[in-house]
């Protein structure tokens, strides 16, 4: 499997890649580096993001493994504009089950911040985020993207 680690404000993550399709995001610092041109380039794309020059590009091919349900889920997170954020019961009523189910599909997400979970919130607050440093990391996300989303406005 293809693999290229990089250093980013949310902290070291690496991109994996199977039969042409990003499969995985992960934070920390991979042991293999075997990078391809997809690789590359969603590297670029994410060193963009982060240093608030553009938002992610919706073209990158995804192909996370997951059930039939997350699948849907992670669809739906991937409607999501940069910049703005949606509540776990509104990615229910769009992709069916429970925010409680939503929020399961989001914790199981392989590829985060290129399917943006961070973007789903709580209705009463932040929610939840197992990526990176968790909240700190959810916060920091969603600051960027504002930041980002003002400068370009």
């Amino acid at each position: 499997m293809a693999a290229l680690s990089m250093h980013s404000p949310a902290g070291d993550l690496t991109l994996f890649e199977e039969d042409g399709a990003i499969v995985a995001l992960e934070w920390g610092w991979g042991s293999l580096q075997d990078p391809s041109s997809l690789l590359r380039k969603a590297k670029d794309a994410l060193d963009a993001y982060f240093d608030g020059e553009s938002a992610l590009p919706g073209d990158l091919p995804l192909n996370p493994v997951g059930t039939t349900y997350h699948r849907k889920v992670w669809a739906a997170l991937r409607t999501i504009p940069h910049g703005q954020t949606r509540s776990y019961t509104e990615i229910a009523a769009i992709a069916g089950g429970s925010p409680r189910s939503v929020g399961g599909a989001n914790a199981a997400n392989p590829i985060p911040i290129l399917i943006p979970c961070h973007r789903v919130l709580a209705t009463s607050g932040l929610g939840g985020y197992s990526g990176g440093e968790g909240l700190q990391t959810k916060r920091f996300l969603l600051a960027l993207e504002a930041r980002t989303k003002a400068s370009h406005a």
